[in-house]
């Protein structure tokens, strides 16, 4: 028996919705990736960067991850995970690590700087981030999501830092629309 593929689209919107029913706006990572990149770009505003997440969150290891994170926080509120993992997903174990590794995974495919930027994120939780991971106890489980909205930004900020130089090497518009299409297999 073979089941019917989820069509892409839906999988997209399916993403979207899971951030926005946790209560994070693509402008409030948009704020993020803003504050990342504008040290490097004077000429950057802030509907690059929303169109730089919408990009980002088109990337079907992103919608994975964001479907699979957000679901196993919901999971974890509903104190419906088996213990110890119930215990260790809802306390944000720090020595857990696999919130980072799913959201690590999903920054791969944006490079080194998609990668250190991720890793910055983590560390010092810029905006959206630092209010996700430091929300009081009894008010949502959000282990997994505070990385993914990471992942996100630092996704999308590296997408402006390459986009950047493409404008620099005076790029024809055509060839930065073929880099954003090939950028879009996979």
């Amino acid at each position: 028996m073979t089941k019917e593929r989820v069509h892409s689209k839906t999988v997209t919107e399916a993403a979207k919705q899971a951030l926005n029913k946790r209560g994070v706006s693509i402008e409030s990572i948009a704020k993020i990736v803003y504050q990342m990149q504008l040290p490097y770009n004077d000429s950057l505003t802030m509907e690059d960067c929303v169109y730089s997440i919408e990009r980002v969150l088109m990337k079907r290891e992103m919608q994975h991850a964001i479907l699979v994170g957000v679901e196993l926080d919901m999971l974890a509120e509903k104190k419906m995970l088996s213990e110890p993992l119930q215990s260790i997903v809802e306390s944000d174990e720090p020595l857990f690590g696999v919130d980072e590794t799913i959201a690590f995974g999903a920054v791969l495919g944006y490079g080194s700087i998609g990668v250190t930027t991720f890793g910055h994120l983590d560390k010092n939780k810029l905006g959206i981030i630092r209010y996700l991971d430091t929300k009081k106890e009894g008010s949502g489980v959000n282990t997994f999501l505070d990385d993914l909205v990471a992942a996100i930004a630092a996704s999308a900020a590296s997408r402006l830092a390459h986009r950047l130089r493409d404008q620099e090497e005076s790029l024809t518009e055509k060839e930065i629309k073929d880099l954003d299409h090939e950028e879009m297999i996979g």
